[in-house]
């Protein structure tokens, strides 16, 4: 039987109600309380997820910057120190390694945050590339990462350090914040569309963190799983690797263009982005509403009249809306805003239209 690896933090989950899941090959939370319930309080409060199963990843020496250029789509010669910048990585035919997150910690030293199920793989395809001074050093068992999510995360983690967190802008961060004691890094970032940090911090230090955290939110702050995760950020139209991004879907049909910047030096599949990206890409990324009753889910196929023209990478009854909406990658000729198409569920072809994305967006 598979053993599935754990975070530092498996042993408060008991606590505090977790029911847990193997999510791939992690034995995480799904839910503490109810996953409406937990995406209620971060669109109106805040919630507290436990990431430490993502990676880390740290890039050290004079030539990092170049070693980064060359494997991400973003440019990320733009990043000032304190700051953290959205990118992916590519194949040479387009389709995406991962999507991840670059902090640039200190001249010629950056950190990447990758998610868990490839963090060997990510791993291993940077190794394979290095040249020149560049240092590779995976340290995701040494770190923890919590997500302090909603409306008073700010006012809550507050709390906790005399560092003004007002002054962290969004997608900048501040390292050696004192938390209580706790060293952390506090990044301006989330994966639920709404306002909040991403904290890391030792391992050994995220179980003392979460309860910190928990008791400053005198009971505004819920323990949120994965499934709350994942409604939140399908809503804010926020891709899942493995769902709307894959080794198949290039970043340009995902929807996230906006991290592929085809004017700067060479990169891993430039070639075939910088094509997409001025042809427009034989593949998009678009929002589906259902008109008949059914839920769109994950791999359901779409049609137009017989013709199969895509499938549902995302679906679910959206919590915040109360209708059952999808994300769906289908051939471009048929993307149109408000066309009408077919979902097939239970060997029903129910209809569906084609509408604006993101689903959610918090007023500022």
């Amino acid at each position: 039987m598979e053993t599935l690896k754990r975070t530092p933090l498996f042993d408060v989950y008991a606590k505090y109600g977790a029911k847990t899941i193997n999510f791939g090959g992690w034995e995480l939370p799904v839910q503490f309380s109810s996953i409406k319930e937990e995406h209620d309080a971060v669109r109106t409060k805040a919630g507290l997820f436990d990431v430490s199963h993502m990676g880390e990843i740290e890039v050290k020496g004079t030539d990092s910057l170049a070693f980064l250029q060359r494997m991400m789509t973003n440019d990320v010669s733009k990043l000032n120190l304190g700051g953290a910048q959205y990118t992916a990585m590519c194949y040479e035919n387009g389709g995406t390694v991962d999507d991840l997150l670059v902090y640039k910690l200190d001249e010629n030293h950056y950190l990447l945050v990758v998610n868990a199920a490839n963090i060997e793989k990510d791993f291993d395809w940077l190794k394979q590339h290095v040249t020149g001074d560049v240092e590779l050093a995976n340290i995701s068992e040494q770190t923890a990462q919590l997500a302090l999510q909603g409306p008073l995360a700010e006012s809550v983690l507050q709390k906790l350090t005399d560092v003004d967190l007002s002054q962290i802008k969004f997608f900048k961060f501040k390292k050696e914040v004192d938390l209580k004691g706790i060293k952390s890094l506090v990044s301006r970032t989330g994966y639920t569309g709404e306002d909040g940090f991403e904290i890391y911090c030792q391992s050994e230090d995220g179980a003392k963190l979460w309860e910190l955290i928990l008791e400053a939110g005198e009971g505004d702050v819920l323990p949120c799983g994965l499934g709350a995760r994942d409604t939140l950020r399908f809503e804010a139209n926020l891709p899942l690797y493995g769902q709307e991004l894959s080794p198949d879907i290039t970043p340009i049909e995902a929807g996230i263009g906006f991290a592929v910047k085809t004017d700067k030096e060479d990169f891993i599949g430039k070639e075939i982005l910088k094509k997409q990206k001025e042809e427009g890409a034989p593949r998009k990324l678009v929002g589906l509403e259902m008109i008949d009753r059914g839920i769109p889910r994950h791999g359901y196929h779409v049609f137009v009249g017989d013709e199969q023209v895509g499938t549902v990478t995302t679906g679910t009854q959206s919590p915040t809306l109360k209708k059952n909406v999808g994300l769906a990658l289908i051939k471009r000729d048929h993307a149109e805003l408000g066309k009408e198409v077919f979902v097939e569920i239970r060997n029903k072809k129910l209809k569906a239209k084609i509408v604006v994305t993101p689903f959610y967006k918090r007023s500022k």
